[in-house]
Protein backbone atom coordinates (compact mmCIF):
# COMPACT_ATOMS: atom_id res chain seq x y z
CA UNK A 1 0.00 0.00 0.00
CA UNK A 2 1.48 3.31 -1.04
CA UNK A 3 1.41 6.54 0.88
CA UNK A 4 -1.27 8.06 -1.45
CA UNK A 5 -3.58 5.08 -0.99
CA UNK A 6 -3.35 5.23 2.82
CA UNK A 7 -4.14 8.98 2.85
CA UNK A 8 -7.11 8.40 0.55
CA UNK A 9 -8.38 5.63 2.84
CA UNK A 10 -7.96 7.88 5.87
CA UNK A 11 -9.99 10.67 4.21
CA UNK A 12 -12.81 8.31 3.29
CA UNK A 13 -12.80 6.78 6.76
CA UNK A 14 -12.96 10.28 8.28
CA UNK A 15 -16.02 11.17 6.23
CA UNK A 16 -17.87 8.08 7.29
CA UNK A 17 -16.98 8.71 10.94
CA UNK A 18 -18.42 12.21 10.70
CA UNK A 19 -21.56 10.89 9.03
CA UNK A 20 -21.95 8.27 11.74
CA UNK A 21 -21.54 10.93 14.43
CA UNK A 22 -24.22 13.13 12.82
CA UNK A 23 -26.54 10.17 12.37
CA UNK A 24 -26.09 9.08 15.98
CA UNK A 25 -26.11 12.43 17.76
CA UNK A 26 -28.02 14.66 15.35
CA UNK A 27 -31.39 13.25 16.35
CA UNK A 28 -30.48 13.48 20.04
CA UNK A 29 -29.45 17.12 19.58
CA UNK A 30 -32.72 17.96 17.79
CA UNK A 31 -34.79 16.34 20.57
CA UNK A 32 -32.90 18.31 23.23
CA UNK A 33 -33.34 21.62 21.38
CA UNK A 34 -37.07 21.04 20.86
CA UNK A 35 -37.43 20.20 24.57
CA UNK A 36 -35.63 23.38 25.63
CA UNK A 37 -37.72 25.52 23.27
CA UNK A 38 -40.94 23.95 24.58
CA UNK A 39 -39.90 24.55 28.18
CA UNK A 40 -39.10 28.22 27.43
CA UNK A 41 -42.43 28.79 25.69
CA UNK A 42 -44.24 27.14 28.57
CA UNK A 43 -42.60 29.50 31.05
CA UNK A 44 -43.57 32.51 28.94
CA UNK A 45 -47.19 31.41 28.74
CA UNK A 46 -47.27 30.90 32.52
CA UNK A 47 -46.33 34.57 33.00
CA UNK A 48 -49.31 35.70 30.91
CA UNK A 49 -51.77 34.02 33.28
CA UNK A 50 -50.77 36.21 36.25
CA UNK A 51 -51.95 39.54 34.80
CA UNK A 52 -54.98 41.24 36.33
CA UNK A 53 -57.92 41.73 33.94
CA UNK A 54 -58.53 45.32 32.84
CA UNK A 55 -62.06 46.66 33.08
CA UNK A 56 -63.02 49.78 31.09
CA UNK A 57 -65.71 51.94 32.67
CA UNK A 58 -67.46 55.10 31.54
CA UNK A 59 -68.06 57.49 34.35
CA UNK A 60 -68.91 61.14 34.77
CA UNK A 61 -66.57 61.33 37.71
CA UNK A 62 -63.24 60.05 36.42
CA UNK A 63 -61.45 61.03 39.63
CA UNK A 64 -63.77 58.88 41.73
CA UNK A 65 -63.32 55.98 39.30
CA UNK A 66 -59.55 56.26 39.55
CA UNK A 67 -59.80 56.11 43.35
CA UNK A 68 -62.02 53.02 43.07
CA UNK A 69 -59.59 51.44 40.62
CA UNK A 70 -56.70 51.97 43.00
CA UNK A 71 -58.66 50.44 45.88
CA UNK A 72 -59.59 47.39 43.75
CA UNK A 73 -56.02 47.01 42.49
CA UNK A 74 -54.75 47.06 46.05
CA UNK A 75 -57.39 44.54 47.14
CA UNK A 76 -56.55 42.15 44.29
CA UNK A 77 -59.70 42.97 42.26
CA UNK A 78 -59.76 43.87 38.58
CA UNK A 79 -57.98 47.03 37.47
CA UNK A 80 -60.32 49.78 36.28
CA UNK A 81 -59.34 52.34 33.65
CA UNK A 82 -61.55 55.41 33.39
CA UNK A 83 -62.60 56.47 29.91
CA UNK A 84 -62.40 60.22 29.36
CA UNK A 85 -60.88 62.58 31.85
CA UNK A 86 -58.08 65.05 31.58
CA UNK A 87 -55.63 65.26 28.70
CA UNK A 88 -52.43 67.26 28.37
CA UNK A 89 -50.83 69.13 25.49
CA UNK A 90 -47.89 71.41 24.86
CA UNK A 91 -48.36 75.15 24.35
CA UNK A 92 -46.13 74.87 21.28
CA UNK A 93 -47.62 71.62 19.90
CA UNK A 94 -50.71 70.56 17.98
CA UNK A 95 -51.53 67.21 19.66
CA UNK A 96 -52.87 66.18 23.06
CA UNK A 97 -51.99 63.07 25.12
CA UNK A 98 -53.31 61.09 28.04
CA UNK A 99 -51.27 62.00 31.16
CA UNK A 100 -49.48 58.61 31.31
CA UNK A 101 -48.40 58.51 27.64
CA UNK A 102 -44.72 58.94 26.87
CA UNK A 103 -45.39 62.08 24.81
CA UNK A 104 -47.09 63.74 27.77
CA UNK A 105 -44.22 62.89 30.07
CA UNK A 106 -41.74 64.59 27.71
CA UNK A 107 -43.57 67.95 27.88
CA UNK A 108 -41.84 70.35 30.25
CA UNK A 109 -43.91 71.70 33.13
CA UNK A 110 -43.69 75.28 31.83
CA UNK A 111 -45.16 74.27 28.42
CA UNK A 112 -47.82 71.84 29.69
CA UNK A 113 -51.50 72.70 29.16
CA UNK A 114 -54.16 70.57 30.87
CA UNK A 115 -57.69 70.10 29.53
CA UNK A 116 -60.57 68.52 31.46
CA UNK A 117 -61.64 66.42 28.46
CA UNK A 118 -60.76 65.48 24.88
CA UNK A 119 -63.63 67.66 23.63
CA UNK A 120 -62.11 70.68 25.35
CA UNK A 121 -58.70 69.97 23.76
CA UNK A 122 -60.28 69.54 20.30
CA UNK A 123 -62.17 72.83 20.75
CA UNK A 124 -58.82 74.53 21.47
CA UNK A 125 -57.47 73.27 18.12
CA UNK A 126 -55.52 70.22 19.24
CA UNK A 127 -55.79 66.75 17.69
CA UNK A 128 -55.19 63.37 19.42
CA UNK A 129 -51.67 61.94 19.40
CA UNK A 130 -51.41 58.87 17.17
CA UNK A 131 -48.94 57.05 19.44
CA UNK A 132 -51.08 57.36 22.59
CA UNK A 133 -53.41 54.35 22.85
CA UNK A 134 -56.87 55.07 24.19
CA UNK A 135 -57.50 58.40 22.48
CA UNK A 136 -60.37 58.70 20.02
CA UNK A 137 -59.02 59.52 16.58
Amino acid sequence: MSMGESIQGFKEGGKSAIRRFIDDWGLVLIVILVGLASFGLGRLSALEGHKQPVQVIQSASAAAAVGTAQNEANSGGPETVPVGGEVVASKNGTVYHLPWCSGAQRISASNKVTFASEAEAKAAGYRPAKNCKGLTQ
